[in-house]
This record gives structure tokens, sequence and C-alpha cells, in this order.
């Protein structure tokens, strides 16, 4: 169990957490949210001893052992994968370590033989020898191939470290567990493993995250941080959102009848005051009205950015056609191979599986960034296309304001109009004036949906354009999309993101196998026992074909 009491923490002027008491029980999963800069990471840090708090105090019972997420991807680059996992147990990784150094000696004394003896037992007890085993199925339940097990992290790229730091994180059965955005760089089967594991979970786990269906899976509690305080809610995100929604409700009712009484106060002291016999009454209302609070009741912080996208002509029905396109590279092969679809008006199709670069290449292919190897695709004639690519960096590296890098792709030059999108997606008064080349993830992805906006496309392609936003900016582009009057084709790790959106599921497969093309949910798509044959199958044969 983990207590926190009166915690308090300031940076100069500002005021990031004040008097925060909770506890955290064993069985239970928190999830920590808040708006953009509510100090969700810093809370776990002030959890894990990495950020030292002001005032209160931190207490963890005695005896039991804390893990979090490590978020220095290149920290452990001189070591191996098994050993970077079990150094998430500190203990277990001193006796083994000290145990290797006792049997590598050449003059193993008495004493040797006496202390061997002992890490033998303590290594047993901590389930020494059963550590490679449980790394290497945590390894492969977040999805990294088993020829990656045994090599060290520096010739690992960085999305491959990531899942090693999560394994070093769950590895051990800590018993108080941080996991500050796990799933950032998983792909769906991934998040899925960890769903599960996170539900088997008996201990306490504090995660923050930006994935509602992940929220909504594992947690039996959230703890909203907003104006610096933390409320602690039970049930997951989607009953804390409905509760949100009726308090604001609430507040905003109550804002109205106050004013409506304050208002009937002052006719009825404006009509009276001079009135010798109504004086007393209306000296009474005056004060009733002095009491009254009528300052704006703002129940959150958090601001939602507005998403919407117009088309300026509905589609035809000729939208898009692909026959038999393939890419490839020198140093990776064949990455697309002999692909074939037909969309259709009024399809939202979402790309899933674990074929990443297919996926992007496909993309980049038919929004015209990037050159086929063979096979061609043909746009109709009422077509109009804006395109959201995954890596974004190009877009930003000009020495512009936000407001004159939007009027690039403006039809209208004018400031006001332009500012207005900027406004939209929360770039108001300076804050449209940054620099471009400063912004952070999040806002060159705002800014990236507000050139979308200003397009006036039919046609929608979007890689991964979750990554880097917030629940509150990830739920504007959500409805925004399900509004959306024309053809989507995306690409998401956001589980809800996916089953909301889309109409019609695509998963290429592996090798020579043909991709699944079903008109259904995404949950209806992992339920269906067709799928799952066709699934297991493809992904077997390119296992087999790989050994």
């Amino acid at each position: 169990m983990i207590t926190v009491t009166d915690v308090r923490l300031s940076y100069g002027e500002r005021t990031l957490f004040k008097d925060v008491n909770l506890k955290f029980t064993p069985g239970n999963c928190y999830g920590i949210i808040g708006a953009n800069g509510a100090g969700k990471s810093t809370f776990l840090k002030i959890l894990s001893g990495e950020v030292e708090h002001d005032k209160g105090e931190i207490s963890v019972t005695a005896g039991q052992r804390l893990a979090a997420l490590k978020q220095d991807h290149f920290a452990f680059e001189e070591y191996s994968v098994i050993d970077t996992i079990v150094m998430g147990y500190p203990k277990l990784y001193s006796v083994q370590k000290e145990r290797e150094a006792i049997y590598a000696k050449e003059d193993f004394s008495d004493e040797d033989g006496i202390r061997s003896a002992e890490l033998e037992a303590e290594f047993g007890e901590l389930g020494g020898y059963e550590a490679e085993a449980q790394a290497s199925q945590i390894l492969s339940g977040l999805g990294l191939d088993e020829a990656d097990h045994g090599k060290m992290m520096s010739e690992l790229d960085e999305t491959k470290k990531v899942r090693v730091l999560l394994a070093q994180a769950l590895f051990g059965n800590p018993d108080i567990l941080l996991l500050d955005e796990p799933t950032n760089g998983l792909d769906l089967e991934s998040i899925s493993w960890l769903e599960d594991f996170l539900i088997d979970f008996s201990n306490t786990v504090i995660v923050v995250s930006h994935d509602r269906h992940f929220l909504n899976s594992v947690c039996t509690h959230i703890a909203d941080i907003d104006f610096g305080k933390i409320t602690l809610y039970s049930g997951n995100y989607d009953f804390w959102y409905q509760m949100s929604q009726i308090l604001q409700k609430q507040a905003k009712d109550l804002q109205k009848k106050n004013e409506e009484k304050a208002r009937e106060l002052k006719e009825f002291i404006q009509r009276f005051a001079s009135n010798a016999s109504k004086s007393r009454q209306a000296t009474s209302r005056k004060k009733v009205l002095e009491k009254l609070n009528l300052e704006n009741v703002t129940v959150t912080s958090r601001k939602f950015p507005y998403v919407g996208f117009k088309p300026d002509r509905d589609i035809g029905n000729n939208v898009l056609n692909i026959e038999n396109l393939s890419f490839s590279t020198a140093g990776k092969g064949d990455i697309l191979k002999n692909f074939s679809l037909t969309v259709n008006k009024g399809d939202k199709i979402a790309f899933v599986g674990q074929e990443h670069q297919a996926k992007s290449a496909l993309f980049d292919i038919i929004a015209g960034a990037q050159k086929q190897s063979s096979g061609e695709f043909f746009w109709g004639q009422t077509t109009s296309l804006s395109y959201f690519p995954k890596e974004n960096s190009r877009f930003f590296d000009l020495d512009l304001s936000i407001t004159d890098w939007l009027r690039q792709y403006s039809p209208d030059q004018d400031e006001t109009y332009v500012r207005s999108f900027l406004g939209r997606m929360l770039f108001s008064g300076d804050e449209a004036l940054k620099p471009v080349n400063v912004l952070s993830g999040g806002e060159k992805v705002r800014c990236m949906l507000a050139k979308m906006m200003l397009s006036g496309a039919n046609a929608l392609i979007l890689d991964e354009p979750t990554n880097h936003l917030d629940l509150e900016a990830i739920t504007a582009l959500n409805n925004g999309l399900c509004a959306f009057s024309g053809v989507i084709l995306f690409n998401s790790h956001d589980h809800e993101f996916v089953n909301s959106t889309a109409t019609r599921i695509i998963e290429i497969l592996p090798g020579d196998a043909s991709p699944i093309d079903r008109m259904m949910r995404f949950d209806d798509y992992l339920l269906d026992e067709t799928v799952k044959e066709l699934r297991a199958k493809a992904y077997h044969h390119a296992e087999r074909l790989q050994i």
C-alpha cells in the first residue's frame, strides 16, 4: 500500500499540487488523468521518489517493492536485454551478479563455498531460476521477437527499447507498479496482452494513459488531477466521464439559478429601496444578494479543441482503386506486396495489424508522398485528399509563427480567418504567434489537424493521428471523424478510437497471405472466428519462414 498525506509541490509561483491526500491499496488499478500540464507524470515521479515534494509525506508499506516504468530509453545500452529486465528487481539482480562473480573465480575458497550456498538459497527464494523464462514470456507478450531476447540493448531500435523497459517494470511481481504511458509504442495486440496482464495483477497499479479503452479495461479507480487537487473516483474512465458531465451540468444549473435569483433581488431592491415600508425587506435582500456567488462556476480546467472536417464538395461513387501495389527497398525488401483495394463512398477504413511499415508505405504512396515500386492506383475525379503522415517534423522545420505557418495552406489569407482555425485547436492570443520549430509533439499534431480542416477535403488519410494527443484532443478528433461525411483511411493504436470511428477493417498480413477485409466494427472483427483462423494461419506461417 502507498499513502499520500498532505502533499504539496510548487514551481515558482505555480502550485502544481496542494494538500493531496490519497491511499492506494492492493488489488486495485488507479488511472491518473488530467489536462496536459496538470502534473500526471510529475505525480508518478513524486510517488517513486524521483521528484522531491515541498511538503507532506509519501509512505510505502514496510518491505514492499515499488517498480516504475523508466523513461530514459538509452540508460541501459551496455547491458543485455535479459539483464536489463532483471535489473527491475534490484535485490534479485544483486544476488545474481554476486553469485556469477563467485562461480567465475579460479581460486574458489571454503568461504566462497559457504557464501555460494547462501546465495543459491536466496536466489531460489527470489525466483531467480525462473527469471529468464519469465522475462522472455513478458517480452513475447509485448511483441518482441525471440531473436531479440539475447541481444544487447544498444542493438535494439527505440521502439524495442520501450518494450524492454516496460518488461523491466512488470518483472518479478512488484508490490506497487507505476506506469507512465505504458501503451506508447505498442501495437494493438501488445496492448491487449498488457491489459490482460494488469487485469490479473493482484497488487497495486498506478498508471497514466491517454488510451480510453486501456483505462476502461484495467482501472478500478480514476484519480483526476484538476486545480492542484486529486479527486478519487471508483470505477473506470467511462464512469468518471459520466460523473464529470453530471457535475458540470449541476454547476451550470446552479450558476443559472443563482443568476436568476440575483436578477429578481436586484429588481426588488431597485423598486423598493426608497419605499419606507419596504426598506427593511430591500436591505434584507441586499444582504442575500451580497452572499450569492455569481462567479463563473468551473468544475474542470480542461479545454477541448474543436475538430470538424467540412468537405467543399460531396465525394462521388468512384473514390479509390488500388491494383497490385508493391513497395520495396534495398535494405528491407518487400514492405508492401501486390496490394489491391476498392474504396467505396462512405467507407471509414481502419488498417490494423502488425505490418506497420506496410500501412505507412501504403498511405505515403496513395497520398503522393512516395513512389510505388509497381502497381497502380486511381483516385476518383470528385475526390480531394488531405493527408496526416506519421512523421510530420519536415512540415515544421521553418522560421514561421503558427499563424504564418497555417496561412500557407489557407485559401483565405485573412489573419482573422486563419486564427479562427487556430483558436479551435487551442492556439489563442500570443500562443498563435509561437514559432513552429519549437512546438511540442502534441502542438504539432493540432497544427496538422487545423491544416486538414482548412483543406475542405472529402477524403482523409491519417497515419496514427492520436500520437502525442491528450484525452481531450483524442475525444475531439474522434467526434470530428465520426461526424465526417467523406471517406477516411486511417491507422491507430487506440482501440476505442478505431472501434468508434471505423466501419470497415482491413488487416495487411505478413508474407504472401491475402489481406483480411471486413465491413464491421473493430470489436466484432476481433471476435470473428473466421478472422481468428486466418490471422493465426498467416502469422504461424510467417514464424515458420523466419525459423
